[in-house]
C-alpha cells in the first residue's frame, strides 16, 4: 500500500472532506490489469496535465485524519472534481499535484451536459447532467466494485483512459431523471443544484457519521412553474424522498430555473433560483420556506459560510448574504462586473469567481466588505467556478480557458495550473470543503 502523505499547514486543521483513512488503496494501472485495469493497491498511472507548478505542498505537525474529530495530519488523497461539460465527462485531480488521475463519463450517452459536483465527507462524488441524471463515483480503489468478479478493478487512469459507459467499475450508481426541454429544445432547465448531507451522527462515536444521502432538483418548466429536488440513499441511490415547490418564481422573468445547491449542518437543503429565489427545504419535516431578493437580480454560484448561512454570487455585479433570523438579504458593497461561483474558507474568506473582467475576488464575510475586487488570475477567460482545497488552496474553474488556477489564499499568487480540461463548467462544492466547513466550524 502506498504511503501517506504529511501535510503540515495551519490551513490543514479542516481536514476537510478529502481525507481517507491512512494507507487506503490509490486506484493506479495494475500490473495484470493492462489498460484499463488496475489492482486494488496498485499506484497511479495517470497523465501529469499540469503547467506552471511553482510551489510545494506545506508540511506541519500530524493529528487524526479519517475521523471528523481530529486536527488532521496524515492525508492520503485530496481531489477536486470538475466536470467537462460538452465532453460529459468529470475530471478527478489531485489538488497537492495537480495531476488528473481520472476522467469518467457522467450517463449513457453524449448529451449528459454534466455541471454540478458535489463531494461527500469520504471523498466520493456525484455529479448531476443538465440533460437530466445523477452519477455517483468512488473516489479510491477500495470503494469500487468488481463487477465482472476478475479480481482487477477496471477504471479509468488518467484524462486519455475514458472508459465506456457501464464499463467503469469506480462508478457505482446512476439514476436517471426527467428532463423538460426549454423552449429552445435545450436544457436550461435540467438538474443543476446538487449536495450531500453529512449523514447521521454515530451515537457511539461523535466523530464518525454514517447514512449521507444527496439532494439533486431541476425546475418543470415556466408553464408548470413548479420545481422537483428528489433525495437519494448515498450509497444505494434509492429515490427516499421528493419535494415539489410549487409557485417556483415571480414570472415573468427569462431565467427561472433552481441553480445552485448546499446542504448545512442540519441537513437542511439551500437551492437559490436563477433569478431572486433562495429556498429551504428542512431535512427532517421536508417543509420548505421560500424567499425572494429585489427582483432585479441575478443569482448564480452559493455557499454557506462556518454559521451555515448562505452567500451568493450575482451575475448582477453583487455578492449577497442571507440572514436566516431576519429572512433579509443584504448586497456587498465594491464589485464590478459579473460574479459567479463562490466558496467560503475557514478563515471566513469568501472566494468569488469574477467576469468582465475576469478575476478572483476577496470578501470578509465576518464584516460583509470587499478585501480585494482585482485578484488577477493571467490567463484567464471566462471564471466559473470556485473551490477550496484541504490545504486550503483556492481553485477557480475557467469555462473558457479550459482550465483551473490553483491560488494562494495569502499571497494571492497563482501557483498551479491544470489544463487539458474542456468546457469545465462547475461552481458547486467540489471538493467537500465546504460541507466539512458547516459540520466542523472549528476546525
Amino acid at each position: 500500500m502506498p504511503s501517506c502523505r504529511t501535510l503540515t499547514t495551519s490551513k490543514l486543521g479542516a481536514a476537510l472532506a478529502l481525507v481517507a483513512s491512512c494507507g487506503a488503496p490509490s486506484p493506479g494501472r495494475g500490473d495484470e490489469g493492462g489498460p484499463g485495469g488496475i489492482s486494488l493497491s496498485a499506484d497511479s498511472g495517470a497523465v501529469d496535465t499540469t503547467v506552471a507548478v511553482d510551489t510545494a505542498p506545506a508540511t506541519t505537525e500530524g493529528g487524526d485524519s479519517d475521523g471528523l474529530c481530529g486536527a488532521g495530519g496524515e492525508v492520503d488523497f485530496s481531489y477536486i472534481w470538475i466536470a467537462n461539460s460538452t465532453e460529459g465527462t468529470v475530471s478527478k485531480i489531485d489538488t497537492v499535484t495537480g495531476i488528473e488521475l481520472a476522467r469518467y463519463r457522467t450517463g449513457p450517452d453524449d448529451l449528459t451536459d454534466p455541471s454540478r459536483t458535489s463531494v461527500n465527507l469520504e471523498g466520493d462524488v456525484v455529479v448531476a447532467n443538465r440533460h437530466g441524471g445523477l452519477v455517483k463515483i468512488a473516489a479510491i480503489g477500495e470503494r469500487c466494485v468488481d463487477r465482472n468478479a476478475d479480481g482487477i478493478i477496471q477504471t479509468s487512469t488518467g484524462p486519455t483512459d475514458v472508459l465506456a459507459w457501464d464499463s467503469d467499475e469506480c462508478v457505482l450508481w446512476y439514476q436517471a431523471l426527467p428532463f423538460v426541454p426549454d423552449d429552445d429544445g435545450g436544457n436550461r432547465w435540467g438538474p443543476r443544484p446538487v449536495a450531500w448531507d453529512a449523514g447521521i451522527p454515530d451515537p457511539d462515536d461523535s466523530c464518525k457519521r454514517s447514512g449521507a444521502r444527496v439532494w439533486v432538483g431541476w425546475y418543470e418548466g415556466v408553464d408548470a412553474n413548479t420545481a422537483t429536488f428528489r433525495r437519494f440513499d448515498g450509497a444505494t441511490g434509492e429515490q427516499v424522498d421528493e419535494v415539489v415547490v410549487p409557485n417556483w418564481a415571480q414570472l415573468p422573468l427569462p431565467s427561472v430555473r433552481p441553480y445552485g445547491g448546499a446542504t448545512d449542518a442540519q441537513g437542511n437543503f439551500w437551492v437559490l433560483g436563477k433569478n431572486n429565489q433562495l429556498v429551504r427545504i428542512d431535512g427532517e419535516t421536508l417543509e420548505y420556506e421560500q424567499h425572494y431578493a429585489p427582483i432585479w437580480v441575478d443569482f448564480y454560484g452559493l455557499a454557506l459560510d462556518r454559521h451555515g448561512e448562505p452567500w451568493i454570487g450575482g451575475c448582477d455585479g453583487n455578492v449577497y448574504h442571507f440572514d436566516p433570523a431576519t429572512k433579509q438579504f443584504a448586497a456587498t458593497d465594491g464589485v464590478q462586473g459579473c460574479v459567479r461561483g463562490i466558496q467560503i474558507d475557514r478563515d471566513d474568506r469568501g472566494w468569488v469567481a469574477g467576469n468582465d473582467p475576469c478575476r478572483l475576488v476577496e470578501v470578509d464575510t465576518a464584516t460583509g466588505t470587499v478585501v480585494d475586487d482585482n485578484i488577477p488570475l493571467p490567463g484567464c477567460v471566462n471564471p466559473v467556478g470556485i473551490s477550496i482545497d484541504v490545504e486550503g488552496y483556492v481553485w477557480v474553474v475557467d469555462k473558457d480557458a479550459n482550465r483551473a488556477f490553483k491560488v494562494d489564499p495569502d499571497s494571492h499568487a497563482v501557483v498551479a495550473e491544470v489544463g487539458g480540461l474542456v468546457s469545465p463548467y462547475t461552481y458547486s462544492d467540489m471538493t467537500g470543503a465546504g460541507l466539512r466547513l458547516v459540520l466542523t466550524p472549528e476546525g
